[in-house]
């Protein structure tokens, strides 16, 4: 017979601590001095040093010398969600919608076929969009889709998410995506779709959308108005 070995003091306090963080102190409220704490579980002031460092390097705390330990604000782990057009205008409090929808299934060509991982010769699905928030022209968007993962036509379902599509109709669910973001400026042809002034600034978003199986569902070229759209990041500096 075996009896289970009680938990090392410095894990009852480190989970002391967290159960604290998680629901009890708000943002930017101090937690107990290390003074308190040592006492409170019977540890040295070191060990409560060290499980303080394990939770600042965890972002979970920081510190301001002289002043004590306080909670930080919770972590985005994301930078960029993987959302859908429809998704990213909602969050805005935008309502979205689609103009000029059509759908062809055309040969992937040497670029799509590369990055769908298929034959140049095989077909997809390209469905070109003008997409707007509000009503108003926001981004001109190209997906290219495997046309054997797509059958049938899509056209008059796609004023709406592309991606709610394919989940409920074909079961296909984006788990991840490689995403490259760049300036440039609208051609004539682009600018005339988005109701902008010809040569004026836009942000060219490329990616690559994977399932969980690790298919390549999508190539997708988002062209939006750079007076329009922005991309808004929160990022962190790692304690030293």
């Amino acid at each position: 017979m075996t009896t289970e070995r009680p938990p090392a003091k410095s894990g009852r306090l480190r989970r002391h601590l967290v159960d604290l963080l998680v629901g009890e102190l708000a943002p930017h409220e101090r937690l107990p001095t290390e003074r308190s704490l040592a006492e409170e579980f019977s540890v040295s002031r070191l060990t409560v040093r060290r499980v303080l460092d394990q939770l600042e390097r965890e972002g979970r705390v920081y510190r301001v010398q002289g002043s004590g330990t306080f909670a930080s604000e919770p972590r985005i782990h994301k930078s960029v969600e993987l959302t859908s057009f429809s998704e990213d205008m909602r969050s805005r409090g935008l309502r979205p919608g689609s103009l000029e929808v059509s759908c062809e299934r055309i040969p992937a060509g040497a670029d799509i076929g590369a990055a769908l991982r298929i034959s140049p010769s095989a077909k997809v699905l390209h469905i070109r969009r003008v997409r707007t928030a509000d009503d108003e022209p926001m981004c001109l968007e190209h997906s290219y889709l495997p046309a054997e993962l797509v059958p049938g036509d899509l056209e008059p379902e796609l004023h709406g998410s592309l991606y709610e599509v394919l989940s409920s109709r074909y079961g296909l669910t984006l788990h991840r995506a490689e995403q490259t973001i760049r300036a440039t400026v609208l051609g004539p042809d682009d600018a005339r779709a988005l109701d902008a002034p010809p040569f004026s600034p836009a942000f060219l978003v490329r990616r690559v959308g994977f399932d969980a199986r690790g298919r390549a569902v999508e190539r997708a070229d988002s062209l939006y108005r750079g007076d329009r759209y922005s991309y808004q990041l929160t990022i962190y500096r790692d304690a030293p």
